[in-house]
């Protein structure tokens, strides 16, 4: 009788397929380790620097708003702590707007792969551009950044923050370095990893320069206005999936897209090329957090017309794309073969031919009547 031997291999812990299928469940755990942390006396200080917003400063109450004091923010290098708890926070919301929302939409609407990773994409970022605006539109008229658009570049460096403000820097910083481990968890196809690598790495930049070098103000004006435009972008796909005839979105899109790039130039060349290089205070000074040199200057409004350009260049590329697909699609792609009719035809059909051509078997020319006589 043979003796079967026990395996002495240990299934995976941490396999791939487990990481993909549960990974919501594992950012959920470490994300309560930090909240489960503020609840004792030991952990608690160390917890409260990724789940609150550090660096406040609060201010004396002044005759003009002698009622409260105020209570400001600046930047450090505490705020990466923030920063990677609010990542867990969004990885959380995106799989839950995934699996409760989007996957749903999936099951009912039977769309191809393509379909359905594009569908997955416009979804999460039409929902995260609408919020961002919502809030970002809040903070503006809040601030009466509408009013008085002098407020862009007037008392540079912008070095203190209202919470509304740290927060939504902190929130956004937060969703796209969260748009690193999500090319993971949502299986990217490697042919599309180069292409969100990209806009991911120029949101990060655009979104932590202006936070870091004290231009908050106009980086605030620039986000609301780009997202606005995206949304109409992603909620127009969202739209033509489920109704391919649907193109209504995509040329008020193209519109306001073109009007987009053309404010962000000029408000960035308002603020940067005019208010600050007017400013009295042009000295480079990192405790005070003013940037306002010529260099700074130069280097903030290239990174920006490149930019610019860059998108002008993708959307010109794509609407000719879209014009292309568009007129293969209404041109004929089979042509009818002219039929041939027995028996005796009418005057205009052997004059004509069948459908408008000559055909062999029409009318006899006096060629054709010569040689059958001889």
């Amino acid at each position: 009788m043979a003796i079967r031997k026990k395996s002495t291999k240990s299934p995976p812990v941490l396999s791939h397929e487990f990481i993909l299928q549960n990974h919501a469940d594992i950012v959920s755990c470490v994300a309560m380790v930090f909240l489960l942390g503020l609840m004792f006396e030991i952990t608690a200080k160390a917890s409260i620097i990724f789940v609150t917003l550090q660096y406040n400063v609060t201010l004396p109450a002044t005759e003009e708003q002698a009622a409260e004091s105020a209570s400001l923010y600046y930047y450090g290098i505490k705020d990466l702590a923030t920063v990677f708890f609010y990542m867990l926070v969004a990885i959380i919301i995106h799989a839950i707007i995934q699996e409760y929302v989007l996957d749903k939409i999936n099951r009912r609407m039977h769309f191809s792969k393509t379909k359905h990773s594009k569908f997955n994409e416009s979804g999460q970022l039409s929902a995260f551009y609408l919020f961002s605006c919502i809030w970002g539109t809040f903070i503006l008229i809040s601030e009466n950044y509408i009013s008085d658009p002098t407020i862009l570049w007037r008392a540079y460096p912008h070095n203190l923050m209202t919470f509304q403000m740290k927060f939504f820097y902190i929130a956004q910083l937060a969703y796209w370095f969260h748009a690193f481990p999500e090319l993971y968890f949502q299986k990217t196809k490697k042919e599309d990893i180069p292409r969100q690598l990209v806009y991911i790495g120029l949101y990060l930049f655009h979104i932590a320069g202006a936070y870091l070098l004290n231009l908050n103000h106009l980086g605030l004006v620039l986000l609301v206005l780009h997202y606005f435009v995206e949304f109409l972008f992603h909620i127009s796909r969202l739209f033509y999936f489920s109704d391919e005839k649907y193109q209504k979105g995509f040329s008020l899109w193209a519109v306001l897209f073109v009007l987009g790039r053309l404010l962000t130039l000029i408000l960035s060349v308002l603020t940067v090329g005019f208010g600050l290089a007017r400013a009295e205070n042009q000295k480079l000074d990192f405790s005070a957090g003013n940037f306002n040199v010529l260099a700074v200057r130069i280097a903030v409004l290239a990174s920006i017309c490149i930019t610019q350009a860059f998108m002008m260049w993708k959307f010109i590329n794509f609407q000719l794309r879209r014009w292309r697909e568009h007129s293969t699609f209404q041109a004929p792609t089979v042509k009818k073969k002219p039929t041939v009719t027995k028996g005796r035809s009418s005057r205009k059909g052997t004059e004509n031919g069948v459908n408008g051509t000559v055909t062999s078997n029409g009318a006899d020319s006096p060629r054709n009547r010569k040689e059958k006589s001889s």
